[in-house]
């Protein structure tokens, strides 16, 4: 089985089509119908449901592919331990990233990241969903909270502890709430995934409904929309820390009530082998919010 042709059908399972996957890969559409091909007759079965437009993988074509992922991890490691140290990382890493985070952080060290390692390329998926990292084909996800699945392995990278912020000229205007039931009768800008905001009272969860006059489904603009002093906005720590210490944004700590810890977490598929482009990828980032925080 040649390793070129199970990336071909990593490629194709990540783009969604064959023609998608041979403009990522560079190569002709028909190159890439023959690779999944070979690899398709040498199993002795479908891999690919195909259509005009799109394909999706049969129950064979999802049963192969852990082992696909398997054999392309085995060559990367393989060959990190026996290749010159310059030429270790190299490939295309695909990440998806929180938007605020992937933004401002991930961003910041991507220049420095391409500038160290000449042979690597990255791929940056910006969203607030959560999305399915091995039926994509990504390397790695940075999310804000672990998750149940036991199919992933997640790392914590970070703390990332929520944080009640509002802009001077609203806190002007309407005065600073120090309790929960004060902050319950202010204007609280909601981001619509999470219409209840979580406190810590106790050493218990409680959640609270928030009313305001603004819901969005962005996380950036819940940021912008607090900045503007449109009310007071529930946000992650990284999110908001260069308005913090600009000002442009104060930090509201309530007497009855702390705030949910949370923490940034790096989140990778169930994997023997972690590839290179991975690892110096989350040692940047480590660096970067030691440095930061």
């Amino acid at each position: 089985m040649l390793v070129a042709d199970v990336r071909v059908f990593l490629s194709v399972v990540a783009a969604g089509s064959l023609s998608a996957a041979s403009r990522q890969l560079d190569v002709a559409p028909m190159q890439v119908s023959r690779r999944v091909a070979a690899l398709e007759e040498e199993l002795g079965v479908r891999l690919f449901h195909r259509t005009t437009r799109s394909v999706s993988l049969t129950a064979e074509g999802e049963a192969f592919l852990p082992y696909a992922h398997t054999m392309i991890e085995a060559e990367e490691s393989a060959l990190a331990h026996l290749k010159p140290a310059s030429s270790q990382v190299t490939g295309v890493l695909r990440l998806t990233a929180p938007s605020v985070f992937g933004q401002s952080i991930v961003l910041a060290i991507l220049e420095r990241l391409l500038q160290q390692y000449p042979g690597l390329r990255v791929e940056l998926d910006v969203s607030d969903s959560v999305v399915d990292i091995v039926g994509r084909g990504f390397d790695l996800a940075l999310r804000i909270a672990p998750l149940p699945d036991s199919d992933l392995v997640a790392r914590r990278v970070a703390p990332n502890p929520r944080v009640l912020c509002a802009a001077p000229k609203y806190l002007d205007k309407h005065g600073k709430p120090s309790t929960l039931l004060e902050l319950q009768q202010h204007q609280c800008i909601v981001l619509q995934a999470v219409p209840k905001w979580p406190f810590v009272v106790n050493a218990d969860i409680v959640r609270r409904r928030m009313e305001g006059r603004v819901s969005t489904s962005s996380v950036g603009a819940v940021r912008d929309a607090a900045l503007q002093g449109l009310g007071i906005a529930m946000l992650a720590y990284w999110d908001v820390l260069p308005q913090l210490r600009d000002g442009s944004l104060i930090e509201i700590a309530l007497s009855d009530a702390g705030m949910e810890q949370l923490s940034v977490w790096a989140v990778t598929p169930s994997r023997r082998y972690v590839p290179a482009r991975v690892k110096v990828f989350l040692q940047m980032l480590e660096t970067e919010l030691a440095k930061r925080g």
